[in-house]
């Protein structure tokens, strides 16, 4: 039986295969390269991103999500107002951006998934084991969002909307019509505090139908208008995964820029709305005072970490499909500043509408403002309906919530398929189409669940706690790991190969400190103030507790789990165990021969000469820009052996 490092050393063999051999000396050709029978057993092409704007519109896609509509704005009316600005995007300088660039480096550096990536440090390849984990957790229960706007999005194909009255065999006695009010006498002040609106009647007894199950261990029969709107999204994400990067980064062009066309005109259309100057005003108004209290600093942390998608392995995955020199530190910015802007346009399209509304119900905007489902399934869609062509523009609204939410789910998609195709490319990368079939098939079937009377309560479990405080351990260690196992100067030389230019002192303070402290204060932060979870009164039972807990500590095992079979594989006393399996795989690097360059080139297969990058540069004709500076990297490293052996 071949053992793993020998495993990895026939990948690197048949990437020298699957290129162009240019005539040279036998010197420079591997014995394996001699063999033509060996180039049927090697694995299928990864494959690249096929257009120049597929990789920087996946990005956008998918960092630019439901979040940015449904969270950032009321996080920044809750937390100050305009002044939350301030503690937001400072800690989108210490930890989003550098944490994002660091992902992104990562994977177009090895072009390796979230699993495969570990050959930097294969004693925690339970990283990525946690990673995987947490985005089946999340794509199965994002899925089902997408199923709930899908089912919106048919009931707005009408020309009057079923949740804009009552009288509804759904409608309780305590439901008030907001048309009611307005025909009213507007000069007295409405308690709307004993009511409840149409919409969220429609939403809890008629899409929901909450009330035939008594709670989370009651969920009651499965609603088939959710099961069929579940499979359908399925389906469409299937469809657009089919061909990996190149089918979903060509749909990409339409669902990551239409929905900007949509939250521009939802945006004239909502502050040309009389009121609606109340609503922006309460989402902006600075509240500076708000800046002493830990609790907003770390909620603008909170909102950069998961509306940047740090830590899911997307960006990585996207990443690992760029060509080796792409500029990512350009996109960084680009996708980053992006997503912020894009999340204060929403806080503004949004806010109008809502002040709009509570001047109609002649309440305050605070009583009208949710976050979440509440805002997308009851509040704004009732808002909707005060306005001409009230169809229209509830369409509109779902049809970008539509396309906002695909793309991350692209992404989790992608991250799976990916992770797992890489680990066992001979055997999945030519079934790919057929192996994600297997996979959506299976994540619809455990979000089965959600689709019953008690489907919601299910679906905040979930919520609540799959990517909470176990996606912050694997952050913090993925951190720790590149600056301190694999080393800082190393990670930076990587860079430098790639990209031409080492990063600055910016972002090494932020690997080295800024970042993981953050996030170590995140995490101490969610544990100290843990609550238990809650949807409107109901109360989650303690076994449903801890079995989200459960959810939470399974991702963290999975690195002492992979510590330990990491360690089981290597030879010697326990500590050189753990030494030999810290270290890089020797196959690991750039995937491509070509790229391979400085260092890199003694790890391939066949290469025999003492001065690897000469034959690297004999055997490709000629120094390029990014071999110059393999030069200058081969220089830095003999000067630094010079001063250790002097030392």
């Amino acid at each position: 039986m071949e053992s793993p490092r020998e495993s990895s050393q026939m990948g690197s063999s048949c990437l020298v295969l699957s290129l162009t051999q240019p005539v040279t000396p036998d010197l420079l050709v591997s014995p394996s390269s001699q063999d033509g029978d060996l180039g049927s057993e090697c694995p299928e092409d990864r494959g690249n991103w096929t257009g120049r704007l597929d990789f920087l519109l996946s990005c956008i896609g998918y960092c630019v999500g439901l979040g940015n509509v449904w969270r950032f704005p009321y996080r920044a009316y809750t937390n100050g107002g305009g002044a939350f600005l301030v503690p937001y995007f400072i800690m989108l300088a210490i930890c989003g951006i550098p944490i994002f660039f660091m992902e992104l480096s990562l994977g177009q550096f090895s072009s390796l998934g979230p699993l495969a990536v570990w050959k930097i440090s294969p004693l925690f390849k339970g990283v990525g084991m946690g990673t995987i984990l947490i985005v089946s957790l999340v794509a199965i229960y994002y899925n089902m969002i997408i199923a709930y706007v899908l089912f919106y999005l048919f009931a707005s194909l009408t020309s009057d909307l079923p949740w804009q009255h009552c009288g509804n065999w759904w409608n309780t006695e305590l439901c008030l019509d907001h048309h009611v009010i307005k025909a009213g006498n507007n000069s007295l002040p409405v308690n709307i505090s004993n009511t409840v609106s149409p919409s969220e009647e429609y939403w809890s007894r008629y899409v929901l139908h909450i009330q035939g199950s008594s709670g989370i261990g009651d969920p009651g029969r499965i609603r088939w208008n959710l099961c069929l709107c579940l499979l359908l999204s399925w389906t469409i994400v299937y469809l657009c995964i089919l061909k990996g990067v190149k089918s979903s980064g060509k749909v990409v062009y339409f669902t990551a820029t239409f929905p900007y066309l949509i939250l521009v005109m939802l945006l004239i259309r909502g502050v040309t709305l009389e009121g609606a100057w109340k609503g922006i005003q309460f989402y902006l108004t600075p509240q500076f005072d708000h800046l002493l209290s830990s609790k907003v600093w770390i909620e603008a942390a909170l909102q950069i970490f998961y509306s940047l998608g740090v830590g899911f392995g997307g960006l990585l995955t996207f990443a690992s499909y760029n060509t080796f020199h792409q500029n990512i530190y350009r996109d960084t910015f680009i996708v980053t500043l992006g997503n912020a802007i894009t999340s204060i346009l929403a806080g503004f399209a949004i806010f109008s509408v809502l002040g709009y509304m509570s001047q109609e119900l002649g309440v305050p905007v605070n009583q009208v403002a949710k976050a979440g489902p509440g805002l997308a399934f009851v509040v704004y869609p009732q808002a909707m309906t005060m306005l001409p062509l009230s169809p229209f523009w509830s369409f509109l609204f779902f049809f970008m919530l539509l396309t906002l939410g695909l793309d991350s789910q692209f992404a989790f998609m992608e991250t799976i398929v990916t992770a797992v195709t890489d680990e066992f490319p001979y055997y999945l990368r030519p079934k790919k189409a057929s192996f994600s079939a297997v996979i959506c098939i299976a994540l619809f079937l455990m979000g089965l669940i959600l689709t019953t009377e008690g489907g919601m309560y299910w679906l905040v479990l979930l919520d609540d706690y799959s990517a909470g405080f176990g996606l912050m351990v694997v952050v913090i260690t993925t951190c720790l790991v590149v600056t301190r196992v694999y080393g800082m100067k190393r990670f930076c030389r990587d860079i430098h190969m790639m990209l031409g230019f080492k990063p600055g002192p910016y972002f090494r303070a932020c690997w080295m400190v800024l970042s993981p402290a953050t996030m170590m204060a995140l995490l101490v932060y969610n544990i100290v103030k843990y609550q238990p979870s809650e949807y409107g009164n109901y109360r989650f039972p303690t076994w449903a507790e801890v079995l989200g807990i459960l959810m939470g500590v399974l991702s963290c095992l999975m690195i002492p789990m992979g510590m330990v079979v990491a360690v089981l594989q290597e030879e010697g006393t326990l500590w050189e165990r753990v030494q030999q399996a810290s270290r890089p795989a020797m196959d690991w690097g750039p995937s491509l021969e070509e790229n391979r360059t400085g260092m890199y080139v003694a790890s391939l297969a066949g290469s025999q000469s003492p001065k690897p990058l000469m034959v690297h540069m004999r055997k490709y004709g000629g120094i390029t820009s990014y071999e110059n500076t393999a030069i200058q990297v081969d220089r830095e490293m003999e000067e630094e052996d010079e001063e250790e052996s002097m030392i």
